[in-house]
């Protein structure tokens, strides 16, 4: 998944939101409700103050059967159902568009960037690393793009030492990227990776 600015710019034409590479969303106001992109969950928007921080990196983190999957695809479906465009990409392409379609995600307005990274690399290890990389370099060319109202990087089921061995200033490039601006950006994963101070992170866990 070598995903140069010119393969982006012809997904991006193909499912004709090639906009986002020329329209920049107004900076975000931290004031205004307009700063948060709920989930779509009332309770859980009530008692987060809103949901996701625009312009800022957040988490949903939890193991296999945490409902991760099932609260990602609530996320994605509020943006869509708001208009948004939303970015997602799959690392270890595991996304299945018939759930998608059923959580209510408007598929028109999603680009879906598929990844390689496998749970269980076993001699491929460095493949792999270099599969995730490639995730990422796909993460950030979205950031650069402009305009989606949210842009998710699942990692879930990435091996963890794959993940540990990530430079730190990975996430503190995406913060980066992403502040002042109106998207709202995810990463799901099992462990949280980030550790933004600004951002939400939401630990899901199994029901006993």
């Amino acid at each position: 998944m070598a995903l140069a600015r010119a393969d982006l710019e012809s997904l991006l034409r193909a499912r004709r939101l090639d906009r986002t590479l020329t329209t920049a969303l107004p900076p975000v106001d931290p004031h205004d409700d307009a700063a948060l992109a709920p989930f779509g969950i009332p309770s859980l928007d009530a008692r987060l103050g809103g949901g996701l921080r625009r312009g800022h990196v957040s988490e949903i983190v939890g193991a296999r059967s945490s409902g991760r999957t099932s609260l990602l695809l609530q996320t994605l479906a509020a943006s869509t159902t708001r208009g948004e465009l939303v970015a997602l990409v799959d690392a270890l392409d595991m996304f299945d568009v018939e759930s998608a379609a059923a959580a209510g995600i408007d598929l028109a307005r999603l680009l879906w960037i598929r990844g390689h990274v496998v749970t269980n690399p076993g001699l491929c290890a460095d493949m792999n690393q270099r599969a995730l990389e490639q995730a990422i370099r796909a993460f950030t060319l979205v950031l650069q793009a402009g305009n989606f109202g949210l842009v998710v990087l699942d990692v879930a089921e990435a091996p963890a030492p794959a993940i540990r061995r990530l430079p730190f200033t990975t996430w503190m490039r995406v913060q980066r990227m992403v502040e002042g601006s109106q998207t709202a950006c995810l990463l799901v994963g099992t462990e949280p990776m980030a550790r933004s101070s600004a951002g939400l992170t939401l630990r899901l866990t199994n029901r006993g």
